[in-house]
């Protein structure tokens, strides 16, 4: 937390960093291994294209 001089930085990196957590971990302990693998793979594929 000292990294950031400024308390609206700290929240704007906890929400970006919440929602992409969120994103690559939607429902992991529902599906199987390989399941799951395929979903983050095409979630970080999809993430890379929107970031690009």
């Amino acid at each position: 937390m000292s990294k950031f001089r400024d308390i609206k930085t700290l929240q704007k990196f906890a929400a970006v960093h919440a929602s992409i957590h969120n994103h690559f971990n939607h429902d992991r302990h529902l599906n199987s291994r390989e399941i799951f693998k395929q979903n983050r793979s095409a979630a970080l594929a999809e993430w890379c294209q929107i970031t690009a």
